[in-house]
């Protein structure tokens, strides 16, 4: 069935958010910042290896580095176009919207939690190849794995940030959904040219790190605004220019 794996991730987040709740509960104030900041340091550390493991090589037996261009270029572009359509305020808007709608006006961490975690779970490459995926060859394998891990991602971070974090199975089902809906559309872009992908998770992985920072450190990033550097790294392919 078409649509199979992002059904399964979607019921892997709202598993994980339940756990999550259920345990976090049983936890003191003390216990809950050090699940916070534990699970922050792991968003980060997730968020250098990716990025390492796309800007570094081996080239005749030294470790050289690349993509640095690529980098200064799409964050710069795409966090001033994100500043101006303002996806943070957006997406806050919505988690104030899911917050009265579901009677939990007086969670304060509520709408923090729901966008840290959407933007957690819906950046990366397998939230667009694994659609794909799932469309095309109706292999949900990736998907299968994804759902694995972010039900554990989620898991922690609703123990330590609350009840919105499930709700980001709301985003995860309409990002994925609209790509496998999309897929045909969609696989010739981005499988066409190896490096859009390539492109895709680097930088990717730039803005998962950044919203391992926020966690552990407080708001450094408006990172929902940064998205648009996902696309102008994958445009940088195409143009040729890195």
């Amino acid at each position: 069935m078409v649509g199979f794996g992002t059904i399964l991730n979607v019921i892997g987040v709202l598993v994980g958010g339940i756990c999550g709740m259920l345990f976090g509960k049983r936890f003191s104030p003390r216990y809950q910042e050090t699940l916070t900041y534990a699970n922050g340091l792991c968003v980060v550390f997730l968020g250098v290896a990716g990025t390492l493991e796309k800007m570094m090589t081996v080239e005749n037996g030294y470790l050289t580095s690349g993509g640095t261009m690529l980098m200064v270029a799409s964050l710069a572009i795409g966090s001033m176009v994100g500043e101006w359509i303002d996806l943070e305020r957006r997406m806050e808007n919505f988690g104030v919207w899911l917050r009265e709608k579901t009677k939990n006006e007086g969670d304060t961490t509520f709408v923090d939690g729901f966008v840290t975690a959407s933007l957690t779970i819906c950046i990366g490459a397998m939230a667009i190849v694994g659609p794909i995926q799932d469309a095309l060859q109706h292999d949900y394998s990736t998907l299968m794995l994804k759902a694995i891990l972010d039900a554990i991602i989620i898991m922690v971070m609703t123990a330590s940030m609350g009840k919105g974090c499930i709700f980001s199975a709301i985003p995860i089902a309409l990002f994925q959904g609209s790509i496998t809906i999309l897929a045909r559309f969609i696989e010739p872009i981005m499988m066409a040219e190896p490096q859009a992908l390539a492109n895709l998770s680097l930088v990717g992985n730039i803005l998962i790190f950044c919203i391992g920072t926020n966690i552990v450190w407080g708001k450094k990033f408006r990172v929902a605004n940064m998205l648009p550097s996902i696309v102008i790294a994958v445009a940088c392919a195409y143009i040729g220019i890195w």
